[in-house]
């Protein structure tokens, strides 16, 4: 295994990490008398094969579940200086609540403290400003880092790049240890954000690449070939832990042989000057001549969801839409964009289903309105929850 050195908490972190939103039984919160005694078999496997390679970073939430408890089952067993574990906790508008909640989560994990803890979900400038304000939830963390329950602060973000520069420059850079963020071949809007936080020496762990970051695990036969002679997974993989600025991504594993794949990576990452170039280029280039020249950063050709009418989210949409033109990826495309609607501040905004197309077409135009219209009746369809609101 690869470590690098995670910011100023100078914790050796594997460039891989143990997500833990995959393994659980539930994405309710049960008692584990409830768990059924093979899956919990499946999470202790995976976090000791986990361990066994190397992978000692091991990274849940107070919102995945039964994954703290199940973790507790699992993680007193481990030897505790050789483990670096990670939850994550919501902040909202009560402080008190907040620090309630992770002294829950620390009870669930039978740990004594957690090594490092995340705001979860600052998305939204409200959100921000929960954590951020004086007396807010950045401060309640601060206070349970003094009484020795969490060794280091960080925070995870799904938003948009202006919050996220605004939550890692807060305090001058010094506000936050580390940031969890998304950031890989298929979606690379964040690099400024990732460029701040190195430069205030902060930790950054890329949140489901392989899953948020193109459904990896099931490619389409485009995508396969683009990417030959690696794995679309490895691929994303060596693109990401090419640039050093990226300290560990997350592999949500559901069964220990999950990670196999991932492993690959690292015989080949030096030799990423080498394999990289040609596959960007044939996908730089399936790109170009799929998508039309003012639509290929759709991020910068129509306003964000929260100024069109109806709150649609053209700019996502436009964005599947050129990764269906462009690599077939209409699995993952109808996996995101039915999530619109449905993922609260964690995924914003609407799909098209109730579109008004007259006043889509006064705010941004025939052409996109077209394209968006297209795009509905391609991937639309029964809606998709986010999965900490699933049933399962």
């Amino acid at each position: 295994m690869l470590y690098r050195r995670f910011g100023r908490t100078s914790l050796q972190i594997p460039v891989f990490s143990c997500g833990g939103m995959r393994y659980q039984y539930k994405w309710q919160d049960v008692p584990l008398d409830q768990v059924p005694a093979d899956n919990q078999e499946n999470l202790e496997k995976t976090i000791r094969r986990a361990v066994e390679v190397g992978i000692n970073h091991i990274e849940t939430a107070r919102g995945y579940g039964s994954s703290e408890r199940q973790l507790g089952l699992i993680l007193p067993k481990l030897p505790r200086g050789q483990i670096i574990v990670q939850t994550k906790v919501g902040p909202g508008p009560d402080p008190d609540k907040f620090t309630r909640e992770f002294e829950e989560s620390l009870q669930r994990l039978q740990l004594d403290y957690v090594d490092l803890f995340a705001l979860h979900g600052i998305n939204n400038r409200q959100v921000l400003d929960h954590a951020i304000r004086k007396g807010g939830c950045l401060d309640a963390a601060r206070k349970i880092q003094s009484r020795g329950l969490a060794r280091h602060i960080g925070f995870s973000t799904h938003a948009q790049p202006d919050v996220i520069l605004a939550a890692i420059n807060h305090q001058g850079g010094q506000a936050f240890d580390y940031v969890n963020l998304h950031w890989y071949y298929i979606y690379q809007r964040n690099w400024p954000a990732i460029e701040a936080a190195t430069r205030a020496d902060m930790g950054v762990f890329i949140i489901s690449p392989s899953d948020k970051g193109g459904l990896l695990y099931k490619p389409s036969d485009r995508l396969v070939e683009l990417c030959r002679p690696l794995h679309p997974i490895v691929f994303n993989d060596l693109f990401c832990l090419s640039r050093p600025q990226v300290h560990t991504l997350s592999i949500g594993a559901s069964r220990p042989s999950d990670f196999d794949l991932h492993l690959q990576t690292l015989d080949v990452l030096d030799k990423a000057d080498e394999l990289l170039p040609p596959i960007i280029a044939r996908l730089e280039k399936a790109y170009r001549d799929a998508v039309e020249p003012g639509l290929r950063d759709p991020f910068a050709a129509v306003p964000c969801w929260d100024a069109l009418p109806g709150q649609v989210n053209a700019q996502i949409i436009l964005w599947l839409a050129n990764l269906i033109a462009a690599y077939d990826m209409t699995e993952y495309a109808k996996m995101r964009y039915n999530l619109l609607g449905n993922g609260g501040h964690w995924f914003p905004g609407q799909n098209a289903a109730k579109m008004d197309e007259a006043a889509m077409t006064k705010a941004i135009g025939p052409e996109l309105t077209a394209i968006i219209k297209d795009t509905h009746a391609k991937v639309g369809g029964q809606s998709v929850k986010r999965l900490s609101e699933s049933d399962n």
